[in-house]
């Protein structure tokens, strides 16, 4: 079982406060996947995506994390940056979970956010030999969580589904990990200046635009440093 220490909490909720900054308008769902595969001479690789379902009455499609500058209107580069620093928090908390596990540690996790739930799924695949690539394994995590089946994709996507639907399935270690979520006094990515202004925008589809002004990233990845350092020294 995973030693979910006082700092490890505290990364938590760092990656909480990072997750509600980085989406600019209303959800009620989030859905994210981050791996961290070992390499030889000490390097890492691995990816980072989420998706979130926007709050609203009718059914919405979920947001894939990468669609949000253009949506929204945000300037790429300095949004990416915020993506990469939630990619460092999320490998910070892999090294702090090695300190306490003796065995292997784990290769991906799914984090899940509503209702007020924080929900962390750790999985021990061996990502470096699995049977499904990247890409492949991608299109199986958004069938699992986000419910995306082989009648709603392409002939490519389908006949990957088909063959994890009807191939033998591979039993790893699994740990999981569940509490209450408090947010308060986080900023959204996008700077609103009246509720009003942000309701309006909610309803518009957004499109980046060479005569529009981009909306303002309000957070700096020096001040995320920061703050993840200060969090630290509590």
């Amino acid at each position: 079982m995973l030693n979910h220490t006082k700092k490890i909490k505290e990364i938590y909720e760092v990656i909480q406060k990072m997750i509600f900054y980085m989406i600019p308008e209303k959800w009620d769902k989030l859905y994210l996947y981050s791996s961290v595969i070992d390499m030889p001479e000490g390097k890492k690789t691995g990816e980072l995506y989420f998706y979130y379902i926007p709050k609203g009455i009718l059914r919405k499609k979920p947001v894939n994390v990468y669609e949000i500058p253009s949506k929204f209107n945000i300037d790429e580069e300095e949004y990416l940056k915020l993506v990469k620093a939630l990619y460092q928090k999320i490998q910070q908390l892999r090294e702090e979970f090695r300190k306490s596990e003796t065995g292997g540690i784990w290769s991906n996790i799914t984090i899940t956010i509503e209702n007020l739930k924080f929900k962390v799924e750790y999985n021990y695949e061996d990502l470096k030999n699995h049977y499904f690539n990247s890409y492949e394994r991608h299109i199986i995590w958004r069938y699992k969580y986000l419910g995306v089946g082989p009648e709603q994709v392409g002939k490519k996507d389908k006949d990957i589904l088909n063959r994890y639907l009807l191939g033998a399935k591979t039993l790893s270690r699994q740990e999981n990990y569940e509490a209450g979520i408090y947010i308060k006094d986080i900023e959204n990515v996008v700077a609103y200046n009246t509720t009003k202004e942000y309701e309006e925008n909610e309803k518009k589809e957004y499109a980046t635009e060479k005569d529009t002004k981009r909306n303002q990233i309000l957070l700096s990845e020096d001040e995320i440093r920061k703050m993840n350092e200060k969090k630290g020294r509590k």
